[in-house]
């Protein structure tokens, strides 16, 4: 299972989610290491320009749709999510990997932004990453920025000063707006239910 490294992003924690599993995981910064990972996941926090530049000088865009058009199973967490997508309002002029056609909207202001903190979902649609996750439980989120539609891909959404997709799953790809590595239990048994989506590969 690797990591995408493109010098920024929440890699040690997720890594740190992943060893608590029990699931070894490595770091993939150039396109011959995306290219020998069965298991990918694109982590994120920042701006989604500077993703997307960072990406693109390590020549890593490509590698990454050729993943997912070979099926390997790919999950992006909060920024990884919106760099799915083919724009966003954050970075206008700049191109997303385009896995989904829709854009990526700045949250209404009617709420506090960003949107820091411990928040429910609102499931829509069957959800592989959901299996066994209480109904009525908290994910943590901080984002400012989000997707507001993803089409059928978006499985589950949350209600802040918009609804907007918290988790997507489609073929094999996955994401969550949320960041699991930091839900307790609750974003253990999501990360747990990717990898065994996954196959169990690491």
């Amino acid at each position: 299972m690797a990591l995408v490294e493109y010098g920024a992003g929440n890699l040690p924690s997720v890594e740190r989610a992943l060893t608590r599993l029990g699931v070894e995981s490595r770091r993939a910064s150039t396109p011959e290491a995306l290219a020998s990972s069965d298991v990918l996941i694109l982590p994120g926090v920042g701006h989604f320009g500077a993703l997307m530049h960072s990406l693109t000088e390590r020549s890593l865009v490509n590698p990454l749709r050729n993943a997912v058009a070979r099926g390997v199973p790919l999950l992006g967490i909060c920024l990884g999510l919106q760099a799915m997508f083919a724009t966003s309002d954050e970075a206008p002029g700049d191109a997303g990997l385009s896995l989904f056609p829709q854009n990526v909207s700045a949250l209404p202001p009617t709420g506090r932004l960003p949107h820091m903190g411990w928040n429910q979902l609102r499931r829509v649609r069957p959800s592989t990453m959901l299996e066994g996750v209480p109904d009525d439980a908290y994910f943590y989120f901080a984002h400012s920025y989000a997707a507001l539609d993803a089409g059928e891909a978006g499985v589950a959404l949350c209600d802040y000063s918009a609804s907007f997709v918290a988790v997507l799953e489609q073929g094999n790809v996955f994401a969550t707006q949320f960041h699991p590595e930091k839900s307790g239990p609750v974003g253990a048994r999501v990360l747990s239910n990717f990898v065994r989506r996954a196959g169990g590969k690491q």
